[in-house]
């Protein structure tokens, strides 16, 4: 295969039209046209359609689309490692953190790659497990950061890790505390906050409450925790999180906890592609969160359920 021609079709379909593609790659669009049809012959099938004025990916496009993003991902990274040699930029980390991950539990969990002998670049992602897995599964992540192992019902090849697990905690701001009965028996005919149908604890919050014949009145539902924690700081409702980060919640929003339930368990899990394990942030990820999530958790004094 004639890469060069892979480039101009993997730059195209990035570009969104073969103009735009030559002007990136300072070429005509005749010549651009020229190399991705040879490109097409030498494959034996078309990758491009016309779509109105512009073109569109056909099946097979869309398929060598996917393996040409995971083969110039690898070219960078062949660049930037060799580079790193000669004293270049830092080793690029990419995370991707699901958006139901509590975020400052996912600053504490990569807080040690900041001590590594070899200095590392940062970019993290935000979004929904199965786009993030996507984005592993085609190399441009190094690491998910999630509530749960990859489905099996995904199609990914990696490596799931689970980091740690903690108590769920239940929070609320001061003014809803003052008005609150004891735990967990506040929680019946209050407004309360919950995490989204993506996160794995929302179907075991809702068992939980069945099973204690707790009717509390559901006036939120939010995919992003952070936004569930800011409508509970302004005294909306109470408001589900792990207690482990519980001393966090309540210098961050000044939000107390009302209680916390042993049984319902919040699971954190790093998520790798199988050529990932060997990166060094990853590695010093998995190794320090136990650790990390175990120095977190505070004295045994707040109200418990136990199961």
């Amino acid at each position: 295969m004639n890469y060069k021609h892979l480039h101009y079709f993997w730059t195209v379909a990035r570009s969104g039209g073969i103009a735009r593609a030559g002007e990136r790659l300072h070429l005509t669009p005749q010549t651009v046209s020229a190399q991705i049809k040879l490109l097409e012959d030498q494959l034996g099938t078309p990758l491009f359609r016309p779509a109105g004025r512009n073109l569109e990916l056909t099946e097979a496009g869309r398929l060598a689309l996917g393996y040409a993003d995971e083969i110039f991902a690898l070219g960078g990274e062949l660049e930037a490692a060799l580079a790193r040699r000669e004293g270049a930029p830092a080793l690029p980390f990419r995370v991707g953190i699901t958006d139901v991950m509590p975020k400052s539990l996912a600053y504490r969990l990569l807080a040690p790659t900041a001590d590594l002998a070899e200095p590392v670049r940062l970019v993290c992602r935000e979004g929904k497990l199965d786009r993030l897995l996507a984005e592993l599964a085609l190399n441009r992540l190094d690491l998910v950061l999630a509530d749960r192992p990859i489905p099996p019902h995904l199609n990914v090849r990696g490596y799931s890790h689970k980091l740690g697990e903690s108590a769920l905690g239940f929070f609320a701001a001061p003014e809803l505390v003052a008005l609150a009965a004891p735990f967990p028996a506040c929680l019946d005919g209050a407004p309360l906050l919950l995490p989204g149908d993506d996160a794995s604890v929302r179907p075991r919050i809702e068992a939980w409450l069945e099973k204690r014949r707790l009717a509390p009145r559901v006036v939120g539902e939010f995919d992003d925790g952070a936004l569930m924690m800011a409508f509970g700081q302004a005294g909306r409702g109470i408001f589900p999180a792990p207690a482990v980060l519980s001393t966090a919640i309540q210098a961050q929003f000044g939000a107390r906890e009302l209680g916390r339930c042993e049984d319902i368990r919040d699971v954190f899990h790093a998520l790798t592609g199988e050529r990932r394990i060997s990166h060094p942030a990853v590695l010093a990820v998995t190794e320090a969160a136990q650790d990390m999530l175990a120095s977190l958790f505070d004295p045994p004094n707040i109200p418990r359920q136990a199961p």
